[in-house]
């Protein structure tokens, strides 16, 4: 008998959006009626193939069970664990992940807190792109637009964009693999992925979809709500 790996989703929610411009942490801020993380949470629910899906709040985080109410539960997980840095956050989530008994071999899908657009297919697609890798991989977009590098608020050289791609969420690695990327990459990495590369490791790519975008920036969440309110 060999034991299948259970994918696991890891949601770090313990930030506060200070570029979004809302008055409270934007993970909260509303949009079609419901807060920006539930839109998250529920896309991820949809997807029957994760095991729980694990919430990873700041210590003193009082609002979350009033904007998702109804989340606890066999497939829903919260922990209060989170830390200054986003890489702090899913490294103590994934600590809490080994606790209710997730393994070594487990797969930990990463998904950032305010990409409330995403789509259950587009979760489907990166797991089955990915259960079979020696490594894992990432949603992400080739990019399409012009690069340039800025010198203050000049152009200072045309950058090759044919190799390049804009990294998305969720980001799928092993729970070990993960673990041990992180402990080396230190704090400042942005995303999984890096941590990972950092070990010499190449992810695999996996072609995801432009409404899967990070809400970030004050026009972000008018386009966000236009996009939930036409499904």
């Amino acid at each position: 008998m060999v034991d299948v790996p259970r994918c696991y989703a890891l949601v770090p929610c313990a930030g506060i959006g200070a570029r979004a411009g809302t008055a409270a942490p934007k993970q909260y801020a509303l949009l079609a009626g419901r807060a920006v993380v539930a839109h998250t949470l529920a896309a991820l629910d949809a997807v029957p193939r994760l095991t729980a899906t694990l919430v990873v709040l700041a210590p003193d985080d009082a609002a979350f069970e009033t904007f998702v109410p109804g989340f606890a539960g066999p497939r829903g997980w919260v922990a209060r664990c989170g830390g200054a840095t986003r890489a702090a956050s899913v490294a103590n989530g994934l600590a809490v992940l080994r606790e209710r008994g997730a393994g070594e071999a487990d797969w930990v899908l990463v998904h950032d807190a305010a990409r409330c657009l995403l789509q259950p297919p587009w979760v489907e697609r990166l797991i089955d792109t990915c259960l079979m890798d020696e490594v894992g991989g990432l949603l992400a977009l080739p990019l399409a637009d012009t690069l340039k590098s800025a010198q203050g608020d000049r152009v200072a050289a045309t950058l090759d964009r044919a190799d390049k791609w804009l990294a998305q969420t969720p980001q799928m690695f092993r729970l070990g693999l993960l673990q041990r990327a992180l402990a080396q990459a230190g704090a400042n990495v942005t995303d999984e992925s890096s941590a990972v590369e950092a070990l010499g490791l190449a992810p695999r790519l996996v072609p995801g979809e432009m409404e899967n975008f990070k809400l970030t920036w004050p026009a972000d969440f008018a386009l966000a709500a236009r996009l939930l309110e036409t499904r």
